[in-house]
């Protein structure tokens, strides 16, 4: 068996349009964390804190090392994640939105297939007529619960800020014939999929056309559907024969959940 990471980082180094924040407490200043917070629990305790009274004293620990803690401040966009109903608005056919936390497991385990659209160039969308022609092209017909990736070669830009300006969109065809054939997830490797800000909110202004502003997420609200971003090291793949897992963290009453997506190939 191999396992392919399809996952990117939560980066605080890398550029982002959100912010990110990892406070790093390390093992040395661990123990002074840990008393300040066991004695904070009490007036009486703040004050000996404060008068420099400890309940451990870092020469008490092996090495003078407590336990390490990292508090991550991000957006739940950041990273690999899977976005659901919720995300997209308070409705979805017609009912209420799903949160991310409802998505069914059985969904986040089946076989992948992987999707060639490396060709698409950053205004254009990926178009059903685009997804048939990449099927033809690995011989492969789509079943229901099939995870498909579509490889558009964004996540080479992971870090920089043409990531989020150089990518192709989803259009509203593709996803319908993905849920036509009884498809529940779907993933690429871009950082959403619609196009980047730069075409979609250019042509919206110009126009007043909402169908020009966030077409993709928007049609969540009509036909219910989930979707991977951030998704990375698609070229590794095969065309076909492997499983996908993709299990998104349980945070509640979100609509979005960080994920480790991993590909699972048996040799």
């Amino acid at each position: 068996m191999k396992i392919i990471d399809l996952s990117l980082p939560i980066d605080e180094k890398a550029f982002e349009v959100h912010k990110v924040r990892i406070e790093r407490i390390t093992h040395k200043e661990g123990v002074k964390k840990f008393n300040r917070m066991i004695m904070g629990k009490s007036f009486l305790g703040k004050l000996k804190y404060a008068f420099g009274r400890r309940i451990i004293k870092k020469g008490q620990l092996p090495d003078e090392e407590f336990l390490s803690l990292e508090i991550v401040h991000a957006p739940v966009h950041i990273g690999t994640h899977l976005d659901y109903s919720f995300h997209y608005g308070s409705k979805s056919e017609n009912r209420a939105s799903k949160c991310a936390d409802e998505i069914p497991l059985e969904y986040c385990y089946q076989d992948g297939v992987k999707l060639d659209l490396r060709h698409k160039k950053p205004n254009e969308v990926i178009t059903a007529d685009d997804i048939v022609s990449a099927l033809k092209e690995i011989n492969y017909q789509l079943k229901p619960l099939d995870i498909v990736l579509i490889n558009a070669g964004a996540d080479k830009l992971f870090g920089s800020p043409k990531y989020f300006t150089d990518y192709p969109g989803i259009d509203v065809t593709a996803i319908d014939l993905f849920l036509d054939k009884g498809i529940k997830i779907f993933g690429v490797d871009t950082m959403g999929i619609d196009r980047p800000y730069r075409f979609m909110l250019k042509e919206f202004l110009e126009s007043n056309d909402p169908k020009k502003f966030y077409p993709a997420h928007f049609y969540g609200r009509i036909r219910e559907f989930i979707h991977i971003e951030r998704l990375a090291n698609l070229e590794k793949l095969p065309a076909s024969g492997f499983k996908v897992l993709c299990m998104p963290v349980r945070i509640k009453n979100t609509g979005a959940a960080w994920a480790r997506v991993v590909a699972i190939l048996e040799e």
